[in-house]
């Protein structure tokens, strides 16, 4: 079952599966369209490109992974939304507690998330309200990341390393889904997901910032904008590091949560904690009293015996880390043994590798690593004679301007 730690701990468990650190143009099928957006599948795993306004993203979405959507919510919602599970001690039933979260959170939730989110309930034939409850159920479950750059790799280049730490037994790896977005106003994007989910705890821009999400505790403080779409403002918005650290500081946030955010264009990362009553930025080479061991130019995040194994592997191998080997710090015991999916992010080529869970829930660091690159998928045409589904539905625009976020 899910647990939530209070510190982060950078990725997953024994890796036995080459990465390549250039970018491979795998086998790619378009299966369907909708409208500007469009579903194919690179080397079995999907790729959804969606495009165009809040509704119009949102219907695509639903319209096009309509089947992964159904059985997501299911699952999500009855299987284990209704079966108690322990967090922080308390026996509670997901599906419940989290439709009283998003009853308090909606007056800090930009309404574009909300058209969105009807596109996909639209678009996918299920109901809104269960559309809502799945994608604020992220506020409950937590995971880990590092950043390594300038010195610390062979040739300068920053390497994002993130690993998300859901439990496999909810068969979200069953769904997972790499989205390419293109929002009108915004900057493109990919998020790293799962079908039904519009918010974000993986991904980077086309501006070359990167970020991943880690959880601690603070069960209960949910007066704020949920975690998983301020992560989303800062791949639609964040043109710089400094862009992203202020979405976090400037609007009210919720619970426990750290991140690990990149810029390759300065070669700039940090760690930060974002919770409800606190917020620090922790820079390379910074000390504070849970990570009292700094490494030049490498932001390090975990807790115990983990943290001291982390920051063994990183001092070793500094000055020589390429993808191959930057992945490789992923591997146990520095990592749990559950863990949904992983993902390297090189955000100045924007190439990155994902791999996940496998169905039988074999934890995602004995999978296979699939090698993308944001910029090429952004360049691509889906073919033409394949199934069309029309763009219908009310085709609202959301208002952009109506938000508690501040810019």
């Amino acid at each position: 079952m899910p647990r939530i730690r209070n510190l982060i701990v950078p990725t997953v468990c024994c890796l036995a599966v080459m990465l390549m650190s250039q970018f491979v143009r795998a086998e790619s099928k378009t299966i369907a369209r909708c409208g500007a957006g469009w579903l194919e599948k690179i080397d079995g795993l999907h790729v959804l490109h969606l495009k165009g306004t809040p509704y119009e993203m949102g219907y695509q979405h639903g319209a096009l992974l309509k089947q992964d959507v159904k059985a997501m919510l299911y699952n999500l919602l009855v299987k284990q939304g209704e079966t108690e599970i322990d967090v922080e001690g308390f026996k509670i039933k997901p599906r419940y507690v989290v439709g009283t979260v998003a009853k308090l959170q909606r007056k800090y939730v930009p309404k574009k998330y909300y058209e969105e989110m009807q596109g996909l309930a639209d678009g996918s034939g299920q109901t809104m309200s269960d559309v809502i409850t799945a994608n604020f159920i992220p506020e409950l479950f937590h995971c880990s990341g590092f950043a390594l750059m300038n010195s610390a790799t062979k040739d300068g280049e920053l390497y994002h390393g993130r690993v998300l730490d859901y439990a496999v037994d909810w068969q979200l790896q069953e769904h997972a889904v790499v989205i390419i977005a293109e929002p009108a106003g915004g900057i493109p994007f990919v998020n790293v997901s799962y079908a039904g989910f519009i918010g974000s705890v993986t991904g980077m821009n086309n501006n070359h910032v990167s970020i991943g999400e880690m959880g601690g505790k603070g069960l209960g403080h949910w007066e704020g904008v949920p975690m998983a779409f301020l992560v989303r403002e800062v791949l639609e918005k964040a043109k710089t590091l400094d862009d992203a650290i202020a979405i976090f500081r400037d609007n009210p946030r919720t619970c426990e949560y750290y991140y690990v955010i990149s810029d390759a264009k300065t070669n700039r990362a940090v760690g930060l904690e974002a919770s409800w009553n606190k917020f620090m930025v922790v820079k390379p080479n910074h000390t504070v009293d849970k990570l009292p061991t700094p490494i030049k130019d490498a932001v390090v995040l975990s807790a115990g015996e983990r943290y001291k194994e982390l920051t063994k592997r990183v001092q070793t191998g500094h000055g020589k880390f390429t993808a191959e080997s930057a992945i490789k710090l992923m591997d146990c015991p520095v990592a749990m043994k559950s863990n949904l999916h992983n993902v390297l992010m090189a955000p100045k080529s924007t190439k990155f590798w994902v791999a996940n869970a496998s169905k039988d829930k074999q934890p995602a660091a004995f999978q296979k690593y699939h090698a993308f690159q944001l910029s090429e998928l952004l360049k691509k045409i889906p073919a033409r004679d394949v199934t069309t589904i029309p763009l219908a539905g009310k085709l609202r625009t959301a208002s952009s301007k109506k938000t508690t976020l501040v810019p």
